[in-house]
C-alpha cells in the first residue's frame, strides 16, 4: 500500500479558498490514478475528483465543476486540490486516494487513503 498524507486544511470563511496537498511515499506514484473525496458532518463519503496518471484527464464531482482544480507533479509524488469560491457546502474531513492504473471515480477502486484533513467553511 501507499502511504498518503494529507495538508492545508483549516478554517476559511465562504467564498474563500484553500489548496490541500496529498504527499505519497511510492516510487510508483506516476503510475497511479489520484482522487479526492470528502466525508460531510453526518454523510457518506463522496467523490470530490480524480486525475489520471499523466493528469492529462480529470473527472469532477458535479457540485465542484469551475470551482475545484485537481493537479499532480509526478516528480514531487504530490497531488493538489485547489479549492476556489468555497461554501458552508463543502465542510467536511477531506481525503486523499491511491490505487488503480486507470482513473477511476468509484470509491471501491481506491486501496490507500490519507489519514484525512479538516476543512471548515464559515458562513
Amino acid at each position: 500500500q501507499v502511504q498518503l498524507v494529507e495538508s492545508g486544511g483549516g478554517l476559511v470563511q465562504a467564498g474563500g479558498s484553500l489548496r490541500l496537498s496529498c504527499a505519497a511515499s511510492t516510487r510508483t506514484f506516476g503510475n497511479w490514478c489520484m482522487a479526492w473525496f470528502r466525508l460531510p458532518p453526518g454523510k457518506e463519503r463522496e467523490f470530490v475528483a480524480s486525475t489520471s496518471w499523466s493528469g492529462g484527464s480529470t473527472f469532477y464531482a458535479d457540485n465542484v465543476v469551475g470551482r475545484f482544480t485537481i493537479s499532480r507533479d509526478n516528480a514531487k509524488n504530490t497531488v493538489y486540490l485547489q479549492m476556489n469560491s468555497l461554501k458552508p457546502e463543502d465542510t467536511g474531513i477531506y481525503y486523499c486516494a491511491a490505487g488503480t492504473p486507470y482513473i477511476t471515480r468509484r470509491y471501491e477502486d481506491f486501496a490507500s487513503w490519507g489519514q484525512g484533513t479538516q476543512v471548515t467553511v464559515s458562513s
